[in-house]
């Protein structure tokens, strides 16, 4: 099934064709590591796992790079302004690097918890300055960018293109609507590509002087190209990143090196807490931690983003993510009670339940294939679990088709944490031990020795196992 994707810059959905046949090469706007990401941020870093599990289902060779941005982010995404990381520093009292360090690690940690799959490269950009210079010397000596004391600025006038991918007109940005005046630049929507600062911390001894530090922009133009070329296939991020940080990274990139930069740009939107924008003040700007304070896992955000389509926003209430966690608990214990059907061996299959899961397959699939449609992906998988739950047990072939369509659905989506496949699959009892016990206790419960057979219900029952005394014998599955 062809793969077809909304790219950002054409504004249509196209079929997806990468560079080289068979290997996809990706770029993903990272973290600005001066504080522990909030939830709202990891939704493109959920999107980010979720393109790349894609790709590589459908036997992609994928190479995937995330960026650190450790320096010269300054406030309000400005030319102007203070560094974030530095701010972050004067106010903790402490050495920025030690924030790049903490947050760098509780980054990596939040990934692991929602099981997302590392990326093949975290670049920081305080460790690719040299490469960041080389493109700026060439900037300058096509005629694109232009220097001012120590400082250097892109000149937006040589770049016919400028303005692509956000719909913005350069003769439209003008001082006093979207950009600060600065008397260095040619025209205000010039921007930086190194700065001058002897006050700043972080700071390197360059060719253009003694105290300097990189724009924003040129460190993402820089990493992309030294991991994955000039010219590639995907490039993501939110949507705070189309304007104007991904507007200058191509801009840039182009003109450096004369040839297109990125086949297909994405972009995720904002994720809304209680019907607006989280904040400080309103006391809703969540972390992971906070999550699993109140009893969810980091999992259940994970399904809650994944609930909504990537192109739309999504709403976060405490409410909305309990209803995620009931929702994915029940594809959990549909799983398991696919997985008793197949050891008991009972159940009934027709071949309205085998065209069922077959349907639903094609579903899922079809949705996948469409820009990513989650939405209509997971919907595929409950009504199929309605469907069979009205029937009744499975039998053997219908079970072990579902079990397959959800193993599949789950490498795609990340639906089941590992604590979850420990408990299932390799918990403290073995299905023979298990079964074991069901058969004694059988035999105890023959023998009217009911305290026994209260203790080794007690039991399995402590070990996760979940029994049904029905007519036709003991079923059993795993919570």
């Amino acid at each position: 099934m062809e793969l077809r994707f909304y790219n950002s810059y054409s504004r249509q959905i196209e079929a997806f064709q990468p560079i080289e046949p068979g290997k996809v090469r990706m770029y993903h706007c990272g973290p600005t590591v001066y504080q522990r990401p909030h939830i709202g941020n990891y939704r493109a870093f959920l999107f980010a796992d979720l393109l790349r599990r894609v790709l590589e289902g459908y036997g992609y060779e994928v190479t995937q790079v995330m960026n650190l941005t450790d320096v010269g982010h300054l406030l309000n995404d400005a030319d102007e302004g203070e560094d974030k990381l530095e701010a972050q520093a004067r106010k903790d009292k402490v050495d920025p690097w030690q924030i790049v360090e903490t947050v760098s690690r509780a980054f990596f940690q939040d990934l692991d918890a929602l099981g997302v799959i590392p990326a093949h490269h975290y670049p920081c950009a305080s460790d690719h300055i040299s490469e960041m210079v080389a493109i700026i010397e060439v900037l300058i000596e096509k005629g694109h960018a232009y220097r001012v004391g120590d400082n250097v600025y892109f000149d937006v006038s040589t770049f016919s293109r400028y303005g692509q991918l956000s719909g913005n007109k350069v003769e439209d940005l003008v001082a006093g609507l979207r950009l600060e005046i600065n008397e260095e630049k040619r025209h205000p929507a010039d921007f930086a590509l190194w700065k001058s600062d002897p006050a700043h911390i972080m700071k390197w001894d360059t060719v253009f002087g003694e105290h300097g530090f990189p724009g924003w922009h040129i460190e993402c133009s820089a990493m992309a190209e030294k991991y994955l070329g000039k010219h590639f296939d995907i490039h993501t991020g939110g949507e705070d990143n189309v304007f104007p940080h991904h507007e200058c990274e191509i801009a840039q990139s182009e003109a450096a090196n004369e040839q297109a930069f990125v086949n297909l740009w994405m972009h995720t939107r904002f994720l809304q807490v209680d019907g607006g924008k989280m904040s400080k003040s309103l006391g809703n700007v969540y972390s992971l931690d906070d999550l699993v304070a109140r009893g969810f896992s980091p999992w259940d955000y994970r399904f809650l983003v994944l609930r909504g389509h990537y192109r739309t926003q999504v709403n976060f209430t405490w409410e909305i993510l309990r209803g995620a966690k009931e929702s994915r608990a029940k594809l959990i214990d549909w799983r398991s009670r696919l997985r008793a059907a197949m050891r008991s061996g009972g159940g009934v299959d027709t071949p309205a339940t085998i065209d069922a899961v077959t349907a639903a397959h094609e579903v899922f699939d079809a949705a996948i294939a469409d820009d990513l449609n989650t939405p209509e992906a997971i919907a595929a998988l409950f009504t199929l679990r309605n469907k069979l739950v009205q029937v009744g047990e499975a039998g053997s072939r219908t079970a072990d088709a579902a079990i397959a369509l959800l193993d599949h659905a789950d490498s795609i989506l990340g639906l089941f944490e590992p604590a979850a496949e420990v408990n299932v699959d390799s918990g403290a009892l073995s299905d023979d031990q298990v079964e074991a016990l069901i058969a004694e206790r059988a035999e105890v419960r023959a023998a009217k020795n009911w305290a026994r057979a209260d203790e080794i219900r007690d039991a399995l029952q402590t070990a996760g196992i979940v029994l049904e005394d029905t007519a036709s014998g003991v079923h059993w599955h795993r919570g």
